[in-house]
């Protein structure tokens, strides 16, 4: 179903002359030119189609949006991170409120399960409230009253997985993520959104123990824990079915995640957005795209020491989407 609604919205694209194209190289946000050629999974004739704009800005956010040719049904709920401080490189609410208030949107978030400012309900709601959210949106901490479960099917480690109990309250969602570094997991984009992101407390630490246990310390064995995420991801995307839909911005690209209050500095160009029916797809090329800039060492030897591919490789081997990906240059 996922593949015929990304071919349809391809289709769609071309005929009504949506302003996008298939196109031999592209330019970033920061004036990097690069080939589609140097995009390892990029395919004109995949299936699974990502689309591209290098303007970071509000009226770029809902065009990529609407370039999916996606209505999100009932009520929709955007899941993003609300950073752990200030420094955090979270998606502004001035980046993201025209988005938001065109889906008459609740923002929705979980608590960490390791401390920090966003570790209750209570510290989290007030955390949201100073950096903004709430200005924009209805923030709703999914697991303000406890867990949900979710089957997991055809997973490698997990065969359920724990969502906060508030997520049975939306009818659909929009994933927005920030992509970036990540300390434990290498990178986070859009399947770390909905695999940690989605986790309750306790799921988070099912998730990083690779289902050993649901309290206790987050520490675990690397790529059981990455597996975990890949098969938490498919929980939440195969549950929702086609009423969920993936926007990432590539922008503050730091090797820190937006969990992380004081996180090293950028040492690279912005990318862009980029928008998918498809989580794998846009992880995917979010990756191709970090990897083919010239700036980029500190992010890929951040990414490669936390064997952060093996997310996608174990994805791909669970049925989540698809790594190849036909790149659609909005223009």
């Amino acid at each position: 179903m996922k593949t015929l609604r990304a071919l349809t919205c391809l289709l769609i694209c071309l005929m009504l002359s949506v302003p996008a194209a298939l196109a031999a190289d592209l330019t970033t946000n920061g004036g990097v030119e690069l080939s589609l050629a140097n995009l390892p999974h990029q395919d004109a004739e995949a299936t699974s189609v990502v689309y591209f704009t290098d303007d970071i800005s509000p009226e770029s956010l809902v065009s990529a949006y609407q370039a999916l040719g996606v209505t999100l049904p009932g009520r929709v709920g955007v899941k993003l991170s609300t950073g752990e401080s200030e420094a955090s490189n979270y998606l502004r609410p001035a980046l993201i409120g025209d988005l938001v208030k065109m889906l008459d949107a609740a923002i929705v978030e979980c608590n960490t399960a390791y401390g920090g400012s966003r570790a209750s309900t209570a510290m989290h709601m007030q955390l949201a409230k100073d950096h903004g959210f709430t200005d924009i949106a209805e923030v709703d901490i999914l697991d303000a009253e406890g867990s949900m479960e979710l089957p997991v099917e055809g997973g490698s480690r997990l065969d359920v997985d724990y969502v906060g109990s508030h997520f049975a309250n939306y009818d659909s969602y929009l994933v927005l993520s920030h992509f970036k570094g990540h300390a434990m997991a290498g990178f986070g984009g859009a399947i770390k959104n909905i695999s940690i992101g989605f986790g309750s407390s306790m799921g988070k630490v099912w998730i990083h123990s690779g289902g050993t246990r649901t309290s206790g310390s987050i520490w675990g064995d690397q790529d059981p824990f990455l597996e975990s995420m890949a098969d938490a991801a498919k929980a939440v995307d195969g549950h929702m079915g086609d009423d969920i839909v993936y926007i990432s911005v590539l922008n503050r690209l730091s090797v820190d995640c937006d969990c992380d209050g004081n996180p090293s500095e950028p040492d690279m160009h912005d990318i862009g957005i980029l928008a998918s029916t498809d989580p794998l797809a846009i992880d995917q090329a979010a990756v191709d795209l970090v990897y083919a800039m010239p700036d980029s060492e500190s992010l890929v030897a951040r990414i490669e020491s936390r064997n952060g591919l093996h997310t996608l490789e174990a994805a791909e081997a669970i049925g989540l989407g698809s790594r190849s990906y036909s790149l659609v240059v909005m223009e």
